[in-house]
C-alpha cells in the first residue's frame, strides 16, 4: 500500500530542507525566499528496515526490495491561505490527496533566515498552519450540510450519517478544535473518511531544531511536544540541516558523522517510523533466493488481506498462509531450519499477521 505524506510548515521553516534530506535530491529549491516551492514535489523513499538485510543475507536473496513511502513537500501557506493567500487554494487541494500531514515547526534561530511572521515561536507558526485547514474545513462542511440535510429529512440513510459526522466535526471546529479529536466508532471510520477533511487527517509535529539540540531537543520543541499530546498529534525533534548534510554520504560514513553527534541513526529513519506508528501500519516479509521483500499492512489486517496487498488474487483465492517469525526465521538461520524445529505454521483466513512475520501465500488461481 503506498503511503503518502504532506509536508507542510510556514515558509522558511526547512520543509524544502527535510524533503531534500528525505529523498536524496535538491529537486526542491530551497532557497530562502516565501513561495519558492510552488509545484508539489514528490520523493518516494525507502523504509528503513534493518530486519530486511538481515533475512535477506539468510535467504542468499539477490534482491532487496523495500517497502516505500512518498514525501510531498508542499508550497508553504501563510496566514490567510484559506482565503486564497500566497498559494492557498493549491496548497490545501495537494494536502487532500494525503495520508497524514507533517507539520514542520521552527524550533531554531538564525538571524540569516527570515521568517515570514518575524518571530521564532513554533507554536504560533503551528496554530496558524492548524488554524488555516480549520477554517477550510469550515467553510467546506458548512457549504455542504445544507443539502445533505435536505436529504437526510427525506430519508435517505446515507445523508443521515454524513450529517451525524459533519455535525460533530462543526462542533470540533467551531470550538477552534480539529476534526480529528471527534469521537467516531470504527463503523463509521470509512464514511468519516470520505468527508475528506484536512484537519481530520493524522498529523505528525516535526520540531526542526539547531545541530547541537538534535539528540535531545531544546525549550522549543519541548513546547511542541507538549502541543502535539493536546492536538492527539506524534511529535518528532529533526535537524533538518544536519540530515541534509548526511543524505550525501554513504553508510560508513553516515555512521561516523552521527557518531561524532552522538546520534545512533538519522532523524529521517524515526520521522519515518512515527509516521508508520501514527498511521496504524506494520511490515511483514517474503523471502527466498530471488528477493527478499518487505510488505506494508495496517496492524490487525489478517492473511488474506496482507497477501492481497501483493496481488487481489492472492486476497480472493486464499487458501492458507505458512508463516515463520522473524525471530525464529534468524535463530534457525532460514525457512529448512524454521521447518525442521516446527516453527513453521500453516494459518487460515482468521489469522491476524504479526510484525516481522515472513510470509508465504498458497493461493487458487
Amino acid at each position: 500500500m503506498a503511503l503518502k505524506v504532506a509536508i507542510v510548515g510556514l515558509p522558511n521553516v526547512g520543509k524544502s530542507t527535510l524533503f531534500n534530506a528525505l529523498t536524496k535530491t535538491a529537486a526542491a529549491q530551497a532557497a530562502n525566499y516565501p513561495f519558492c516551492t510552488i509545484e508539489p514535489n514528490t520523493g518516494d523513499v525507502a523504509v528503513p528496515e534493518p530486519r530486511l538485510n538481515t533475512l535477506a543475507s539468510i535467504a542468499g536473496s539477490k534482491e532487496i526490495i523495500p517497502s516505500r513511502i512518498t514525501f510531498v513537500d508542499i508550497a508553504g501557506l501563510v496566514r490567510g491561505a484559506s482565503k486564497g493567500e500566497g498559494l492557498g487554494n493549491q496548497f490545501l487541494a495537494n494536502i487532500r490527496d494525503c495520508d497524514a500531514i507533517a507539520f514542520v515547526a521552527r524550533c531554531f534561530v538564525d538571524d540569516d533566515i527570515t521568517h515570514v511572521e518575524n518571530r521564532i515561536d513554533p507554536i504560533s507558526d503551528l496554530e496558524i498552519i492548524e488554524t488555516e485547514l480549520m477554517l477550510a474545513d469550515l467553510e467546506s462542511l458548512e457549504r455542504r450540510r445544507v443539502q445533505i440535510e435536505k436529504r437526510a429529512k427525506g430519508g435517505d440513510k446515507e445523508s443521515q450519517l454524513n450529517l451525524k459526522l459533519i455535525d460533530a466535526a462543526l462542533e470540533k471546529l467551531r470550538d477552534g478544535k480539529p476534526a480529528r479529536l471527534a469521537e467516531v466508532s470504527k463503523e463509521d471510520k470509512k464514511a468519516w473518511d470520505m468527508l475528506q477533511l484536512l484537519t481530520a487527517l493524522p498529523a505528525l509535529y516535526v520540531a526542526n531544531v539547531e545541530e547541537s539540540s538534535a539528540d535531545k531537543g531544546n525549550e522549543l520543541s519541548d513546547l511542541v511536544a507538549k502541543r502535539a499530546a493536546e492536538d492527539n498529534a506524534n511529535s518528532v525533534v529533526i535537524s533538518a540541516q544536519i540530515e541534509s548534510e548526511i543524505a550525501v554520504l554513504d553508510d560508513e560514513e553516515q555512521k561516523e558523522f552521527l557518531e561524532t553527534l552522538g546520534l545512533e541513526e538519522p532523524g529521517l529513519n524515526r520521522l519515518i517510523r512515527e509516521a508508520y506508528k501514527l498511521l496504524g501500519l506494520q511490515t511483514y516479509f517474503t523471502v527466498g533466493p530471488k528477493e527478499a521483500r518487505a510488505w506494508t499492512i495496517p496492524v490487525g489486517a489478517t492473511a488474506p488481506q496482507a497477501a492481497g496487498v501483493i496481488h487481489t488474487d492472492f486476497e480472493k483465492g486464499f487458501i492458507r498462509g505458512e508463516t515463520i517469525a522473524f525471530d525464529d526465521y534468524v535463530a534457525l538461520k532460514g525457512e529448512a531450519g524454521a521447518k525442521e524445529a516446527g516453527k513453521m505454521r500453516a494459518e487460515g483466513k482468521a489469522y491476524v499477521v504479526k510484525d516481522g512475520d515472513v510470509m508465504h501465500f498458497l493461493f487458487n488461481n
